[in-house]
């Protein structure tokens, strides 16, 4: 394990250029156009202070349907993200590609002076990661992954009972969730293949929860990793009725599983599935040395908690149940403020919302897992200079 800083894990701590931009609309293009750049669309079309200006997707036709899906005109649009940075002035992009994409064009982007709201997860592999943030370093641009699930009440609750010192020393965490049939092939086979995802369920919500435990905890780095994938499910094809040729294309993971030491001595007990012969796994359990910490798992992991969590002290000689209500929430939705928060941190020039350096060990856990199942044993995390 290379002994990095924090200063040299975080290009927001670095000297920075002057970003702040004032006085006009920002000017944003769209890097790949299927589904969740739809939920992009949606907010940045109720941004008074963005303008949509280019979009680019490797197939041809599809982001002229997208804008036009959206009521846009004059959006110009480009055969990949290369020709469109190269061609336009942009102040920013999202990247809404799929996995494998991820990683060369936020580096194409940076290396050309755009800010980047990337999609999760990151990327794919940890060196990816580090590629990433090496180009964001010397941009002294703004990288924001997409957690929105981070923006929500109750989710930032959970950080606050953490931190409130009420669970004293956490030394052990539970987390994961999924579904019992969830494969998502209803958006095509980007999802599932290896040469586009290159990750299945752990990229696809794995990442959340681990995401929402890990921020809550101050993101430890991770030390060793001993991992577990499945696709049991993914390649039978009974699971796709009427789309045998779903399970053929499938070369990705629909379970994994890991057990994680973090620095700090905290242990990660982790699971996830697209897929299973059960409802779920378990709920996330936060245990620490004056109180633990439940809360009810969700199948999907791209917003609040599965319900109401419970936390379990000891007063006096009295075991104490305290259920935390779940806190009402009726601003913007989660996706506006992950754009809004982006495109605030461009317009000031302040750090990024959901900075790399946090995410660069999510990224490090998930390849963890990937690179233990697959030689057998536990391995150690290395993460390269940045």
């Amino acid at each position: 394990m290379s002994n990095i800083s924090t200063m040299e894990l975080d290009p927001n701590k670095a000297n920075k250029e002057e970003t702040k931009i004032t006085g006009r609309k920002l000017r944003v293009g769209i890097i790949g156009t299927g589904w969740i750049a739809h939920s992009h669309m949606d907010s940045y079309k109720r941004m008074p202070d963005v303008e949509i200006v280019a979009g680019a997707d490797l197939i041809p036709g599809k982001a002229e349907k997208f804008f036009k899906e959206f009521g846009l005109e004059g959006v110009r649009c480009y055969p990949n993200d290369k020709a469109m940075i190269d061609a336009e002035d942009l102040d920013a992009v999202s990247i809404c590609t799929y996995n494998r994409q991820h990683a060369p064009c936020a580096i194409y982007a940076l290396e050309h002076g755009v800010n980047v709201l990337l999609e999760k997860p990151m990327c794919v592999t940890t060196e990816e990661a580090v590629e990433i943030m090496r180009a964001e370093k010397k941009s002294g641009k703004v990288l924001s992954i997409g957690f929105q699930p981070r923006m929500d009440a109750n989710m930032r609750e959970i950080k606050r009972i953490v931190e409130s010192g009420v669970l004293g020393k956490v030394y052990y965490i539970q987390t994961g969730g999924g579904r019992r049939r969830g494969i998502p092939t209803p958006f095509g086979t980007s999802f599932i293949t290896d040469e586009t995802a290159g990750i299945g369920a752990m990229a696809d919500i794995g990442c959340y929860s681990l995401d929402m435990v890990l921020n809550a905890v101050g993101y430890p780095k991770p030390l060793t990793v001993s991992g577990y994938k499945s696709d049991f499910f993914g390649k039978n094809p009974v699971t796709y009725p009427g789309h045998p040729e779903y399970a053929e294309a499938f070369g990705v993971d629909d379970f994994a599983a890991g057990f994680i030491r973090l620095e700090g001595g905290i242990i990660l007990d982790f699971r996830i599935a697209w897929a299973m012969n059960v409802n779920t796994p378990g709920d996330t359990i936060i245990l620490g040395t004056l109180g633990g910490l439940r809360i009810p798992s969700t199948d999907c992991w791209n917003g609040s908690t599965g319900g109401p969590m419970t936390l379990y002290q000891q007063v006096g000689t009295q075991q104490i149940d305290t259920v935390i209500p779940l806190i009402k929430d009726d601003g913007p939705s989660l996706f506006d403020r992950k754009i809004r928060s982006f495109l605030d941190a461009v317009k000031n020039g302040t750090p990024a919302p959901v900075p790399s350096s946090e995410i660069l060990y999510n990224q490090a856990i998930i390849d963890g897992i990937v690179k233990s199942a697959e030689c057998g044993h536990e391995i150690k995390v290395k993460i390269p200079e940045i």
